[in-house]
């Protein structure tokens, strides 16, 4: 990735910059080139899911998983991560997503993750979740795979 590119960050990748785990390194090193990160309102509720799950797990305690959370909000709030809206319309095309694409087997938040990505204009789709780079890389999409 490089600085005049953006990306959408798909959960899963987005998730090696506030937690510590498998391809944090890597990913922090391409998320300091990027042009611009895109995430959506998805994102955002991905996310809160995420660090609750961790916390439920006894991976984070209550106090980390509040800190993660608010530096993850002062990230979008200060224009770092740039957060589109999903518009209803979204939906369908992520149904049409999952029928084109049979040879991949897309969850439902995936394909609306990819489908958001599509119409973010991002020339780059980062992600840990090797169903969704697959399809991504079926799409025409470049992909960072973390």
């Amino acid at each position: 990735m490089s600085a005049d590119q953006r990306a959408y960050l798909d959960t899963s990748a987005l998730a090696k910059w506030y937690l510590n785990e498998a391809g944090s390194n890597a990913f922090v090193e391409s998320l300091q080139a990027l042009g611009a990160a895109v995430i959506s309102s998805l994102t955002v509720t991905e996310m809160r899911c995420l660090l609750s799950r961790c916390r439920r797990m006894a991976d984070l305690s209550v106090e980390l998983e509040s800190l993660l959370l608010a530096a993850f909000l002062e990230d979008i709030d200060r224009g770092w991560l740039q957060r589109i809206a999903v518009d209803d319309s979204r939906f369908a095309e992520a149904a049409n997503l999952i029928t084109r694409y049979p040879e991949h087997p897309l969850r439902t938040l995936d394909a609306l993750q990819l489908t958001l990505a599509v119409h973010a204009g991002v020339s780059i789709l980062a992600t840990a979740d090797g169903v969704m780079a697959d399809a991504a890389a079926s799409m025409g999409l470049e992909v960072a795979r973390f």
